[in-house]
């Protein structure tokens, strides 16, 4: 991945969707010829120069100072995911020459994990890598969301999921929202390790066969996504709505946890409760 590159589109962005009135600066007549913020505005929120903003912004990012960091997090606005991504770019900067790809130990789920999802009866649960991989999943889960557990195969890899398989888009209504947060996701990943050769070679499959990713990864977008509720269009029991929440598993490097629970006496609940009486109890079949 290009440094460089990436701050200059990270911050451009930035600059671009926000207003001279949302960031407190009077908006004189005239035609302007950005959508946001120009340079220089940016720099006076920022405190620094024309000059060194504009030096940062093409991708000198490298040895600026966190107070430099921090004032442009307070002038561009930026929330907790986005923050952290500018920093791991300025620490990508600061490390010179871009470090080679290189691979990382393939994350699994601990036995601890694995025996704790299976105790979850009533509540799908699943585990999945850094990278989208289940790797532990307890039986109702596995009926909630059947596409990714094929018979006799392998997990499917979420990403993969959302944006090679059509079946996605009829099986989250809101499909638009679920890729986004995909990409979002893998862009924070990115900015984290981009010498993470798995990351990268993901990213290259999805943004070749997938021209939705493609666009949305060119838009720079990053946000975590660890709780909200989602639609799912069962192929079983039909539409249902859950809330999901996940959480990292310190003991398990690289891996979350995520469960989902429909609102108690709803119309979802009924539904997951028909799945769970009539699900089959299909064994979950590890990556090889």
């Amino acid at each position: 991945m290009d440094t460089a590159h990436e701050v200059q589109q990270f911050l451009t962005a930035l600059r671009a969707r926000l207003t001279p009135e949302r960031a407190g600066l009077t908006a004189f007549g005239g035609e302007r010829r950005v959508p946001g913020l120009r340079r220089e505005e940016v720099a006076s929120l920022a405190g620094v120069s024309t000059a060194y903003y504009t030096r940062i912004e093409r991708g000198g990012l490298g040895g600026v100072s966190d107070s430099v960091l921090f004032a442009l997090v307070r002038a561009l606005q930026l929330d907790e995911a986005e923050t952290a991504h500018l920093f791991d770019l300025a620490r990508a900067a600061s490390a010179g020459q871009p470090r080679a790809l290189r691979s990382k130990p393939e994350s699994r789920a601990s036995t601890h994990v694995v025996r704790l999802i299976d105790a979850m009866h009533d509540i799908p649960a699943i585990a999945l890598t850094r990278l989208g991989d289940p790797v532990a999943s307890n039986p109702l889960a596995r009926a909630l969301f059947p596409h990714l557990f094929p018979d006799g195969s392998a997990p499917i890899n979420h990403a993969r999921y959302l944006f090679l398989d059509e079946r996605s888009q009829n099986f989250y209504p809101d499909w638009e929202t679920s890729a986004r947060e995909s990409v979002s996701a893998l862009r924070l990943l990115a900015g984290h390790d981009p010498s993470d050769r798995a990351l990268m070679a993901l990213v290259g499959e999805l943004a070749t066969r997938n021209d939705d990713f493609r666009v949305w990864w060119g838009g720079h977008t990053v946000r975590t996504h660890s709780a909200g509720t989602k639609r799912i269009n069962h192929p079983e029991v039909g539409e249902l709505t859950v809330a999901y929440e996940t959480m990292m598993l310190p003991g398990t490097p690289g891996v979350g946890m995520t469960t989902y629970l429909p609102a108690p006496g709803s119309a979802s609940a009924d539904a997951l409760t028909m799945l769970q009486n009539s699900a089959l109890i299909r064994p979950f079949t590890t990556r090889t």
